[in-house]
């Protein structure tokens, strides 16, 4: 028994061993049979590699001509390099001036050091004001566009218009490519990429403003952000290498920051972009560790904004600092379910609850102890525009009659339809409305449902096979193979889209940079020059605010107001100078104007005698709704002033109007009035 039990003994005390020998053997195998790449056939990754040179060629081919086109249409547009600098500046009009306006002081200040004080000690801007500037009006592009200019030695080869808007373009190229990349990503092909970029450029008119205001913070911004979706559109693919996805995070992680850096409103479309991340975790528990991690990027490009950005509050007390701290915080109480139990979904509710609850509690605790502005006017501004209230405040009522801020007319889904976009892409979000609604109840991992941009979705889906096999499954298709079909069909349609966009618009397009157009405005030539040339170095102008952005880049003068939408103080002081086109008293606008120190007043005939096409939205009519000279329409009471509108009164150069102010120079387009300071009563 003793020597049966031996070996028994024995055989025992290797059991573990054993199965730590079997581990080890079972991970082996498992390597093994793991395909490596060196097995992979020359042909494939002959392939492969093709594939990615093609696309990245194309990508880079693509922006890189789309900088050209656009350089090239400006010349042809503006005969940019045939202009004086005094009619180069005019073609940037209203808040383009001002930021332009800030890129030459840069350039004249004898230090970059001294530049950034005197930006940010701003006194020489508005009258009886003090600003920061780099603050206010996000001026980082300007302060990187000088640094660059100067330390490159740009200064001895390339004017400064020419290097600023050069800037401005090659980010618009960088803009597409990214668009490029990221429809690539999303389908797999880069025919997709090719598609978005065509539809973008073709419909420009409503994808950028570019072509009329190359300053805006917007131009600037949103390239950073389209890289900042393509690295996050890579970030969360599952079939990322460990090297891919390292890039794709700092990308991610520069971009961001950066994209915060150059546009004020930008946390607030992070914010979507959030939101969006959060019903993609909602839903794909697979990547619930990526989208932490951005969630990380966001705080992190926040609290860096904020020191940066001269402790800017409006960052603190932002909903999108709000939200991600919920959402970190709902995560902790999170308790480890068994998925797809009843239980884990009762939590994905009580999740999403508590999540909502945490930003509304934490933004009000935050609005509560940092001190900050309150934008009051956005709020009053978004409540009129969703029609959750009315006012006959004339700001909120101008911002509303803003062309960018508009509802789509007629004509720009017309343009949209003609281009074929709209139709492709109402087909796409169809099919990916129906696909989510099912993933709800089948937890299917779906990436790619926040995207903003149509061009691109519309492209995705176009040349994504998957979506066509979603579409054939509900349709029930089995003449043919689905798996072929639509493999054929994503392939065959954008090539039948390409060619058929390329047989209709590009023609325009040719004809476009074939074209001479004139910009000729010899009137705002002559007021600008005899402003430099007659009025004192000490002189406080007083007009419009888009032409006081002219005034300020062109002349250098300190003016009343600026065409600036962010600050409570300057949107007071836009409407108090617009009073000189409603019908108040040349007692009135004397007791404004000389509030404001200003010492020349500029009537504009466009504005007094504006005749616009939607009654109600011309300046004048705006001033008579707030001021109670309300407009003769349906439902309204007709209301009287016993004074005329000034705008015109002042031109008749009778008593009182003449007693506040004295006509110095007039042409066709522009009257100026010097303010008197000892008043005369004429009879």
């Amino acid at each position: 028994m003793a020597e049966e039990e031996g070996p028994t003994i024995e055989l025992r005390q290797r059991k573990k061993p054993k199965s730590s020998e079997n581990k080890e053997s079972a991970k082996e195998e498992k390597i093994n049979n793991t395909a490596i790449p060196e097995r992979v056939p020359k042909h494939i990754l002959f392939q492969r590699f093709a594939k990615i040179f093609i696309g990245c060629l194309a990508a880079v081919t693509i922006g890189m001509m789309y900088a050209l086109y656009l350089s090239a249409y400006h010349e042809r547009k503006f005969w940019f390099s045939n202009r004086q600098e005094l009619e180069r500046e005019i073609t940037f009009q209203g808040d383009s001036a001002i930021y332009y306006s800030y890129y030459k002081d840069m350039l004249k200040a004898p230090s970059f050091e001294r530049g950034v004080y005197e930006l940010t000690h701003n006194n020489k801007t508005v009258s009886l004001k003090t600003i920061n500037a780099v603050q206010q009006m996000s001026l980082y592009p300007e302060l990187i566009a000088s640094v660059l200019y100067q330390a490159t030695g740009s200064n001895e080869i390339i004017e400064p218009v020419y290097f600023y808007i050069g800037i401005v373009f090659g980010l618009q190229g960088i803009y597409v490519t990214a668009l490029f990349v990221t429809s690539w990503l999303m389908s797999g092909t880069w025919l997709a990429g090719m598609l978005t970029v065509a539809w973008f450029i073709i419909n420009r008119v409503d994808t950028t403003r570019i072509e009329y205001s190359i300053p805006l913070r917007e131009n600037w911004a949103l390239p950073y952000f389209a890289c900042q979706v393509a690295a996050l559109t890579g970030y969360l693919k599952s079939n990322l290498n460990s090297y891919g996805e390292r890039f794709c995070y700092l990308l991610m992680s520069a971009s961001t920051y950066t994209f915060m850096m150059m546009w004020e409103y930008s946390h607030y479309l992070l914010f979507l972009q959030a939101i969006s991340l959060f019903l993609l975790d909602s839903f794909s528990l697979e990547q619930s560790d990526k989208v932490h991690e951005v969630y990380k990027i966001y705080i992190f490009s926040l609290f860096l904004g904020y020191l940066l950005q001269f402790e800017n509050s409006a960052l603190l007390v932002s909903p999108l600092l709000s939200f991600v701290i919920a959402l970190m915080l709902a995560k902790c109480l999170q308790l480890n379910v068994k998925k797809g139990t009843f239980v884990a979904k009762i939590m994905k509710v009580i999740n999403f609850y508590l999540v909502c609850t945490l930003t509304v509690t934490l933004n009000i605790i935050m609005k509560m102890f940092v001190p900050h502005k309150e934008n009051g006017h956005m709020l009053k501004f978004l409540e009129v525009k969703f029609g959750l209230n009315m006012t006959k405040n004339f700001t909120m009522n101008w911002l509303l009659c803003q062309e960018s801020l508009q509802a789509p007319s007629q004509e720009f889904f017309l343009r949209l339809t003609q281009s074929s976009l709209l139709p492709f892409y109402i087909l796409v979000l169809i099919t990916c409305f129906l696909s989510m609604i099912q993933v709800i109840f089948r937890r299917i991992n779906l990436k790619y449902l926040w995207t903003p941009y149509v061009c691109m979705l519309a492209a995705f889906g176009v040349c994504s096979p998957e979506l066509w096999m979603t579409l054939f499954k509900w349709l029930r298709l089995r003449t043919v193979h689905p798996v072929l079909l639509a493999l054929i069909l994503s392939m065959a349609v954008p090539t039948i889209i390409g060619l058929s966009l390329w047989k209709e618009f590009f023609p325009r397009l040719m004809t476009e940079l074939m074209e001479l157009q004139e910009f000729y405005d010899p009137d705002t030539v002559e007021l600008m020059t005899w402003i430099k040339r007659q009025a004192p170095v000490a002189a406080v102008f007083a007009g419009s605010p888009q032409l006081m952005g002219v005034i300020k880049l062109c002349t250098g003068w300190m003016v009343t107001s600026l065409p600036l939408y962010n600050d409570d103080d300057l949107l007071k002081r836009n409407e108090n100078i617009y009073q000189i086109y409603s019908k108040r008293s040349a007692e009135d606008i004397y007791k404004i104007l000389t509030s404001y120190k200003a010492n020349y007043l500029i009537v504009e005939d466009a504005i007094c005698s504006e005749v616009g096409p939607v009654r109600g939205c011309r300046v004048k009519d705006l001033l008579d709704i707030a001021n109670g000279h309300v407009v003769c329409e349906e439902g309204d009471k007709i209301t009287y002033s016993k004074h005329g509108r000034f705008c015109h009164e002042v031109k008749i150069n009778y008593s009182p109007y003449v007693n506040y102010f004295t006509r110095v120079y007039w042409n066709r387009s522009y009257f100026v009035y010097k303010i008197n300071t000892v008043i005369s009563f004429q009879s």
